[in-house]
Protein backbone atom coordinates (compact mmCIF):
# COMPACT_ATOMS: atom_id res chain seq x y z
CA UNK A 1 0.00 0.00 0.00
CA UNK A 2 2.35 2.51 -1.03
CA UNK A 3 0.10 4.34 -3.15
CA UNK A 4 -0.04 8.23 -2.16
CA UNK A 5 -3.04 9.38 -0.43
CA UNK A 6 -5.52 11.89 -1.60
CA UNK A 7 -6.71 12.99 1.11
CA UNK A 8 -9.41 15.11 -1.00
CA UNK A 9 -10.71 11.73 -2.28
CA UNK A 10 -11.00 10.39 1.51
CA UNK A 11 -13.10 13.62 2.34
CA UNK A 12 -15.40 12.77 -0.73
CA UNK A 13 -15.29 9.50 0.48
CA UNK A 14 -16.62 10.04 4.10
CA UNK A 15 -18.99 12.47 2.62
CA UNK A 16 -21.04 10.14 0.68
CA UNK A 17 -20.29 7.53 3.30
CA UNK A 18 -22.40 10.01 5.62
CA UNK A 19 -25.64 9.29 4.72
CA UNK A 20 -24.98 5.19 4.73
CA UNK A 21 -24.03 4.92 7.53
CA UNK A 22 -26.36 7.74 9.22
CA UNK A 23 -29.33 5.41 7.55
CA UNK A 24 -27.18 2.20 8.90
CA UNK A 25 -27.22 3.18 12.44
CA UNK A 26 -30.78 4.45 12.70
CA UNK A 27 -31.62 0.74 11.35
CA UNK A 28 -29.82 -0.96 14.02
CA UNK A 29 -31.09 1.01 17.13
CA UNK A 30 -34.48 0.44 15.39
CA UNK A 31 -33.85 -2.87 15.66
CA UNK A 32 -32.65 -2.66 18.78
CA UNK A 33 -35.55 -1.22 19.95
CA UNK A 34 -38.24 -3.18 18.32
CA UNK A 35 -37.05 -6.26 19.61
CA UNK A 36 -38.33 -5.32 22.92
CA UNK A 37 -41.59 -4.01 21.70
CA UNK A 38 -41.56 -7.79 19.71
CA UNK A 39 -41.11 -9.75 22.84
CA UNK A 40 -43.82 -7.77 24.96
CA UNK A 41 -46.03 -8.78 21.76
CA UNK A 42 -44.70 -12.21 21.36
CA UNK A 43 -44.91 -12.63 25.49
CA UNK A 44 -48.61 -11.09 25.62
CA UNK A 45 -49.99 -13.37 22.68
CA UNK A 46 -48.29 -16.68 23.83
CA UNK A 47 -51.26 -17.36 26.19
CA UNK A 48 -48.86 -18.73 28.50
CA UNK A 49 -49.91 -17.97 32.29
CA UNK A 50 -46.33 -16.86 33.70
CA UNK A 51 -44.02 -14.40 32.61
CA UNK A 52 -41.28 -16.76 32.49
CA UNK A 53 -43.14 -18.95 30.21
CA UNK A 54 -44.36 -16.21 27.91
CA UNK A 55 -40.78 -14.89 27.38
CA UNK A 56 -39.60 -18.97 26.73
CA UNK A 57 -42.03 -18.53 24.31
CA UNK A 58 -41.15 -15.36 22.74
CA UNK A 59 -37.50 -15.95 22.69
CA UNK A 60 -38.58 -18.92 20.85
CA UNK A 61 -40.58 -17.74 18.58
CA UNK A 62 -40.37 -17.95 14.74
CA UNK A 63 -40.56 -14.06 14.19
CA UNK A 64 -38.22 -13.12 17.04
CA UNK A 65 -35.87 -15.46 15.85
CA UNK A 66 -35.96 -13.47 12.01
CA UNK A 67 -36.11 -10.41 13.77
CA UNK A 68 -32.71 -11.39 15.25
CA UNK A 69 -30.92 -12.40 11.89
CA UNK A 70 -32.74 -8.87 10.81
CA UNK A 71 -30.46 -7.58 13.46
CA UNK A 72 -27.67 -9.09 13.05
CA UNK A 73 -27.64 -8.33 9.08
CA UNK A 74 -28.30 -4.47 10.61
CA UNK A 75 -25.49 -4.56 13.06
CA UNK A 76 -22.93 -5.65 9.99
CA UNK A 77 -23.98 -2.93 7.59
CA UNK A 78 -23.60 -0.68 10.22
CA UNK A 79 -19.78 -1.76 11.41
CA UNK A 80 -18.89 -2.03 7.81
CA UNK A 81 -19.75 1.73 7.22
CA UNK A 82 -18.77 2.84 10.74
CA UNK A 83 -14.85 0.96 9.73
CA UNK A 84 -14.79 2.25 6.50
CA UNK A 85 -15.57 5.46 7.81
CA UNK A 86 -12.43 5.29 10.63
CA UNK A 87 -10.30 3.96 7.23
CA UNK A 88 -10.86 7.03 5.56
CA UNK A 89 -9.93 9.28 8.80
CA UNK A 90 -7.26 7.70 9.10
CA UNK A 91 -5.63 7.89 6.10
CA UNK A 92 -6.15 11.53 6.30
CA UNK A 93 -4.11 11.61 9.20
CA UNK A 94 -1.41 9.59 8.04
CA UNK A 95 -1.66 12.00 4.91
CA UNK A 96 -1.59 15.03 7.30
CA UNK A 97 1.49 13.51 9.53
CA UNK A 98 3.34 12.70 6.15
CA UNK A 99 3.00 16.14 5.10
CA UNK A 100 4.23 17.98 8.58
CA UNK A 101 7.24 15.63 8.05
CA UNK A 102 7.67 16.47 3.98
CA UNK A 103 7.96 20.34 5.98
CA UNK A 104 10.55 19.53 8.12
CA UNK A 105 12.42 18.22 5.74
CA UNK A 106 12.13 20.62 3.31
CA UNK A 107 13.19 23.32 6.14
CA UNK A 108 16.68 21.44 6.93
CA UNK A 109 17.27 21.17 3.73
CA UNK A 110 17.19 24.77 2.61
Amino acid sequence: MNKPIDPQAAIETMWKTAPRLAKAKAELVYMEEYRKSLKAILMKSSGEKTSAAQETEAYAHPDYIKHLAGLQAATEAAEALRWQMVTLEAAVEVWRSQEASNRRIERATT
